[in-house]
């Protein structure tokens, strides 16, 4: 199966593309769409969406996965890239890939271990997972990397009901019991 996963922002989008066969991971790309600040907004927004779009049909992601907004003292900025996230949709859907989302502290979590961690654990867990020592990512190509290993992630782990009991729970979990 191969994601893209992207980092949206009106300045900078990070993507990144892996591949999940097997529960092993391989990267495929990755890379930053930089935006000229001599460009308007919508010429930007233009921009973001023609870059994925050459990705997505050069590649043929199984997956999209894209950070959803989060919320900044910057009312202008949290919309700004909300257009971004728009158009990054946008060229998933007409391109047919599904799509997924996944908020910043999901994406940290599912990575490192913690919400709340830095940009630079991001980047360390994401060269160590995809075993690329040698490449020194841009902190937009790890964020996308990482959104992507999250959807990987969720994708390999089995989705859990809360049990009221332990009975219940190996019930509906035979496979988890030890005999």
């Amino acid at each position: 199966m191969i994601i893209l996963g992207v980092d949206p922002g009106t300045n900078i989008t990070g993507y990144g593309l892996i591949e999940y066969t097997n529960n092993k991971f391989r990267r495929i790309s990755h890379g930053v769409i930089k935006l000229p600040s001599s460009k308007s907004l919508s010429q930007k927004l233009e921009i973001i969406y023609n870059e994925l779009d050459k990705l997505l049909k050069r590649y043929k992601p199984d997956e999209f996965v894209i950070e959803t907004a989060f919320y900044g003292k910057n009312v202008q900025s949290v919309l700004k890239i909300g257009y971004a996230r728009g158009v990054s949709i946008l060229a998933a859907i007409h391109n047919k890939v599904p799509t997924s989302e996944y908020s910043p502290r999901e994406v940290k979590k599912a990575v490192v271990g913690k919400g709340a961690a830095s940009k630079q654990q991001v980047n360390y867990m994401v060269t160590l997972i995809l075993n690329s020592k040698k490449i020194k990512f841009k902190p937009d190509e790890s964020d996308a990397l990482a959104i992507a290993l999250c959807h990987a992630f969720r994708l390999k782990a089995p989705s859990f009901k809360k049990s009221k009991s332990w009975k219940e729970f190996i019930n509906a979990n035979p496979e988890r019991v030890i005999k």
